[in-house]
């Protein structure tokens, strides 16, 4: 398994049977850029593209991804139908709990405590359901949980317990996620991850610029941070 960051709380997950992307935000993704990135190589050979709520920082270029590559889309029921009178065409639709599956690995949808919706071009609010975060369980490799936008909340323990997670996204930014202290205490009290990835920090300037707090408060854990530059590539055996 290849994961790669690509700043915000994008990333690229290649796996033996797919390449996948959640939340694609990388047009207005100011780190993206900055690290020299274009959408055209990230979106290469694109499969699937995966999304954990409705903001537009996270569904991002969704659209015309899947426009382009054909790529499956995978959203809340609410958020699946507005893409799709978006014209896109592949859908797969779900909401909490539930479980979806593709050739080589499921996902599942998993609690998050945040909110979902867009502003249309004529100021009209837009609420896009339930946001959440994406659990992976890919066939005979290592399972990745996505937390979505999210505070802390003490059934991440049921979460953990049920799926078992080896490698955790982890948003860390503050004000609008969990900052990187409360995040680390759910890492360290909820979650026996192998390996935590911090993301939706340093995007925005109103959001902490760096994991920094976040790794401070892993000291100590059994969990591997790991904190790339966009763009990096990460392997997992």
């Amino acid at each position: 398994m290849k994961i790669t960051r690509l700043g915000h709380s994008a990333f690229r997950i290649e796996t033996a049977k797919a390449k996948i992307l959640i939340d694609p935000f990388l047009s207005y993704n100011q780190p993206f850029a900055d690290a020299g990135l274009n959408i055209k190589d990230v979106t290469e050979g694109v499969t699937h593209v995966l999304l954990t709520h409705g903001h537009a920082d996270h569904v991002g270029d969704t659209v015309a991804i899947a426009k382009e590559k054909g790529a499956v889309v995978l959203a809340n029921a609410d958020l699946a139908s507005w893409l799709g009178t978006k014209g896109v065409e592949k859908i797969e639709m779900g909401n909490t709990g539930g479980t979806v599956a593709f050739d080589g690995f499921t996902a599942t949808f998993t609690q998050a405590l945040h909110s979902s919706g867009q502003v249309d071009e004529m100021g009209v609010a837009h609420s896009l359901g339930s946001a959440n975060g994406l659990m992976l369980h890919v066939d005979d490799e290592m399972s990745v949980l996505h937390m979505g936008d999210t505070d802390i909340f003490t059934d991440m323990g049921l979460i953990n317990e049920l799926h078992q997670p080896d490698i955790g996204l982890v948003p860390v930014g503050d004000r609008f996620t969990m900052g990187g202290a409360v995040a680390a205490l759910a890492c360290q009290r909820f979650f026996d991850f192998k390996h935590a990835i911090p993301c939706h920090y340093g995007t925005f300037p109103i959001i902490d610029q760096t994991p920094e707090k976040f790794v401070k408060g892993m000291e100590g854990s059994r969990t591997r941070v790991e904190a790339p530059t966009p763009g990096t590539v990460l392997s997992f055996d």
